[in-house]
């Protein structure tokens, strides 16, 4: 059974202001877009006019502004609109003129795709007026159209004298509280700003009387002009990278895409910037400025530089303020970091100066690529920059004198043997930064006279001086004071000699024998339980950490010497902190309180024996 009143079809009733301001808050991100939306919709009345006459000359069809404080108005020479376009599509939320019949079929040629860009001059002003005369038709009255923020409009035919010649007029009276975006310095800054690259010519007048005006974009993309000599056109790209951006770049980088329509230029950033922060790239659709912030246009990778393109078969959201993220973006971002790859390769085998302040700056964006592509790698692994034993060098300079490179697992094992191990004659890298140690491992691959291995503990002591038998036995009452002293910390202490002079003592650990250890521990507190039946299966003999005191130091040689068991323990307790604390590792909570304690100690008794 039906029930009265149901069954039937009924309209949605939408409240403009509500919608309004859902536009404001969630689709556009300020009010200044409404200059956009209008610059677009008469760039694609433009576009549409010159399908209906292509043999029109370029140029002859353009675009005026004006703003003198009380009013904004955009007048172009457009397609224009009929009565019954204007009832079609100006007062029906959401529909747009670019599915008009004949038109639809050429959507690509257009900039919009949404129809819903005339709502966001609510945001400024609460009526719009529209006056326009269709070009399809000849002798085609003019309409107007007003529309308000209430949801109201109303519509009229006026004679073809109203508008003597084709094209469409929108004027808005803006409110109040929307000055900020409609003063006539604000409405030029922003006409440049969005429509800079333009096809269309496009000029601004502070008054409406009339007059020429100035030109908002008085000349083509840089990239698309013509220049005397390579020379020209690269200093006249890179000003224009400086006036975009606010930097003059290290270098600039032409792009072009035939298959999308796309050119401009990428600016490599003249200073370092964290991984993996990825900048704003200006994108252009159709000469329009779509986003300052479209990160999507280039790979993760590719923070050392920032780029404003142009291009034609990018698909914008509904905002138009980002990009459709479809096949087509993803391809234009893999041929972009193509052209990118290739200025690198350029540079490895034609500008070795301009590669080394690139690599001195961007070297690791350049170990992020090198991980990835094989080709970077080659060309460019052997001239990275490394921490080595031997200072910040590079591969191929730190191969000529070790023909073994050693590597550290991380920053504190380099910091805690790298004075020693270069005194030993050994050569280490530090592995511990991004990308390093798995850079370092394939050096082989380019010169395979190079050995890599990871750095082992052993592999260092072996390396350090024994000491005769008579001083191993004169110190073997400290040793074993020393030992039990450091147990709680699992470490071993062994009297080595070894340069430089100047260091007491050598802690080797690493961050594996700790966290073994740690797990240990925690399976003994563990004993009986679950967790200590899942810890003890995985336990393995805890590697132990070594303090290694250096015989070559007067401090140590004074220190083995030591008789007073309390004076020995304290002493060894203080070497330990002094060794750990050059590590610049991390302290557990016991080690800092063992440090503080004996210096305490060692304090107290200096006071005791000077008294």
């Amino acid at each position: 059974m039906t029930l009265p009143g149901t069954g039937a079809d009924r309209t949605f009733q939408v409240d403009l202001r509500g919608l309004v301001d859902l536009l404001s808050h969630h689709l556009y991100s300020s009010p200044r877009v409404y200059l956009r939306e209008l610059l677009q919709n008469a760039v694609d009345a433009l576009t549409a006019r010159h399908t209906l006459e292509p043999a029109a000359p370029a140029g002859s069809f353009g675009i005026r502004l004006y703003a003198d404080g009380t009013l904004v108005r955009v007048e172009d020479d457009g397609v224009g609109l009929t009565e019954a376009d204007v009832h079609t599509f100006l007062a029906t939320i959401g529909r747009s003129s670019k599915r008009a019949e004949k038109i639809a079929e050429q959507r690509g040629d257009f900039i919009g795709q949404f129809g819903i860009g005339l709502l966001s001059c609510f945001l400024v002003a609460d009526e719009i007026h529209v006056l326009s005369r269709s070009a399809r038709t000849p002798d085609a009255p003019a309409v107007e159209w007003r529309g308000r923020g209430d949801g109201s409009y109303t519509v009229r035919s006026l004679p073809a004298s109203a508008r003597p010649r084709p094209g469409t007029t929108v004027t808005l009276t803006p409110r109040a509280d929307a000055g900020e975006w409609t003063r006539p310095a604000q409405v030029h800054a922003l006409a440049r700003h969005f429509g800079s690259l333009l096809r269309h010519p496009v000029t601004f007048s502070d008054t409406t009387g009339g007059g020429a005006g100035v030109p908002v974009n008085p000349e083509a993309a840089p990239w698309e002009r013509t220049y005397p000599t390579p020379g020209a056109r690269s200093r006249a790209l890179a000003a224009y990278g400086e006036e975009v951006f606010g930097f003059a770049p290290l270098d600039t980088i032409e792009l072009d895409l035939p298959a999308v329509g796309l050119r401009g230029i990428a600016c490599v950033l003249p200073e370092a910037v964290p991984a993996g922060r990825r900048h704003g790239h200006r994108v252009h659709v159709k000469g329009m400025l779509l986003s300052e912030q479209a990160g999507e246009i280039l790979p993760e990778w590719a923070f050392f530089v920032r780029c404003v393109v142009d291009a034609e078969s990018l698909r914008p959201t509904a905002s138009r303020e980002s990009l459709y993220e479809d096949d087509t973006l993803a391809a234009v971002r893999d041929a972009l970091a193509e052209r990118l790859r290739a200025w690198i390769a350029r540079a490895a085998a034609s500008d070795p100066e301009l590669l080394g302040r690139f690599l001195q700056v961007h070297h690791l964006a350049v170990k992020s690529l090198a991980v990835h592509d094989d080709e970077i790698l080659r060309m460019l692994l052997p001239w990275l920059p490394f921490e080595t034993t031997d200072g910040h060098c590079t591969l191929d300079e730190f191969s000529r004198t070790h023909r073994t490179v050693l590597v550290t697992a991380s920053v504190e094992e380099f910091r805690q043997v790298a004075a020693i191990a270069s005194a030993a004659g050994l050569g280490v890298v530090n592995g511990g930064y991004t990308y390093d140690r798995q850079l370092v491992h394939r050096l082989p691959e380019i010169r395979p006279e190079v050995a890599v291995a990871d750095l082992d503990p052993a592999t260092l002591t072996a390396h350090l001086d024994p000491v005769d038998r008579d001083t191993e036995l004169a110190a073997a009452a400290y040793l074993a004071q020393a030992r039990d002293a450091l147990a709680v910390f699992d470490c071993d202490v062994a009297l080595r000699a070894f340069q430089p002079a100047s260091a007491p003592a050598l802690l080797v650990d690493s961050r594996e024998a700790r966290h073994e250890r740690t797990r240990s521990q925690l399976a003994r507190e563990q004993e009986g339980g679950v967790w200590g039946d899942i810890l003890g299966a995985l336990r393995q003999e805890a590697p132990r950490a070594q303090l290694i005191l250096n015989q070559l130091n007067p401090l140590v040689r004074t220190a083995v010497a030591i008789d007073e068991p309390e004076l020995a323990r304290t002493s060894a307790e203080a070497l330990y902190g002094q060794a750990a604390l050059l590590s610049r590792r991390p302290l557990r909570p016991a080690e800092s309180s063992l440090i503080n304690r004996s210096f305490l100690d060692l304090l107290a008794h200096a006071l005791r024996k000077d008294s």
